[in-house]
């Protein structure tokens, strides 16, 4: 490479300040239950992520179950093969028939010009995904939404602090689900959250995640328990001061990639997006075996062989599961995009703590 870039480590809050915090949480008797550090994080998550309520969860599975709960979503729901199980497994949990549709292959993300056309009497809502935290199409989805009396809910598990021109990408449609797993960018762990736009919604999503609670003895919601605790809370909170540097140092190993991987013949990859700023959960690359001269997996194996652990991240699509291909909208030759990217597709390793000897290594292995 001409130009040498140093990816500059977050430094993490020290040991003994979240030491401190547990002998709070101890100190104070209160575990569980939307105590303060609970509260405490939801306030602060509105404010960094720009939108006005936040409700917290155990993980990032439980906020989809409970946003088509919230919502009183029936029938069938259009949604992405191309995602993680958990998007179209919150629909099976609820009794909803999931119906697939093509990516844009520009994106990865659910194409619009394809939703239209796969509407029925029995379509309720539609369930895009903010693939490796690329903004969906959210006007036009919102448009068709709109003509037809839709509800949308993001499944944006990859889009923390994601924004278009400023504006947060979770202010988009009716609700939006994070993930606040390990393997994120910003995580306590295991969680997630949901993002409303009002109070009523916020209270009855709270309401759902608690069993149904509104009272001591009042019981108002058919709800389940799905709580956040505040151990997990207080992590949230130490883990959202360094979450800026570590989105910063990721940008840095993504502009490492692309710099070394622009002219690897068979070797392709997503720019940035314009007026995006983008969070750099995953780095995608896409192999075409015939230019490249190995197959992807083939590729992968390698890199594994010498202790590289990229990820088929997705492979398979979800609509070649057991339980998803009987389905008509599960079909091959309706999904051509989505089967081609998931065919080719090796996320590499991307954390902010890889150093440059690692990232280096990783280059080597693929241009070699």
């Amino acid at each position: 490479m001409d130009k040498k870039i140093t990816v500059t480590q977050p430094q993490l809050p020290p040991l003994d300040e979240f030491t401190s915090l547990l002998r709070e949480i101890w100190d104070s008797k209160w575990i569980t239950n939307n105590g303060s550090f609970h509260r405490a994080l939801e306030q602060a998550l509105c404010d960094y992520l720009k939108v006005p309520y936040v409700s917290l969860f155990t993980n990032g599975t439980l906020p989809l179950i409970t946003a088509l709960q919230a919502l009183n979503i029936t029938g069938e729901v259009i949604t992405t093969p191309y995602s993680f199980v958990a998007t179209t497994h919150s629909l099976w949990w609820n009794g909803i028939k999931p119906v697939f549709v093509d990516i844009d292959p520009r994106t990865g993300n659910i194409d619009p010009e394809r939703i239209e056309a796969a509407i029925t009497l029995r379509t309720t809502a539609i369930m895009p995904v903010h693939v490796y935290g690329k903004p969906c199409d959210t006007e036009r989805i919102q448009a068709i939404a709109d003509k037809y009396g839709l509800r949308v809910i993001y499944d944006a598990a990859h889009a923390f602090g994601v924004e278009v021109n400023g504006e947060s990408i979770l202010n988009a449609g009716d609700l939006s689900t994070l993930s606040f797993h390990a393997t994120k960018v910003y995580n306590t762990i295991e969680g997630g959250a949901l993002v409303m736009h009002d109070a009523k919604m916020k209270q009855r999503i709270d309401y759902l995640k608690n069993f149904g609670f509104a009272g001591e003895t009042e019981v108002v919601a058919p709800g389940i328990n799905s709580k956040m605790d505040e151990i997990r809370a207080a992590y949230g909170l130490l883990n959202l001061r360094q979450v800026d540097s570590a989105i910063e140092a990721r940008h840095q190993v993504a502009i490492r990639y692309r710099e070394a991987l622009r002219d690897v013949a068979g070797i392709t990859f997503f720019d940035d997006m314009p007026g995006v700023r983008h969070n750099y959960s995953y780095f995608p690359i896409f192999v075409d075996a015939e230019k490249y001269g190995i197959s992807r997996d083939e590729l992968y194996e390698r890199m594994k062989s010498r202790g590289v652990y990229g990820r088929r991240y997705f492979y398979p699509l979800i609509s070649e599961f057991a339980t998803y291909r009987g389905l008509e909208s599960a079909r091959p030759s309706n999904l051509p995009e989505a089967h081609r990217m998931a065919d080719s597709v090796i996320c590499l390793p991307m954390h902010h703590e890889l150093s440059e000897e690692d990232i280096d290594r990783i280059i080597d292995l693929i241009v070699k």
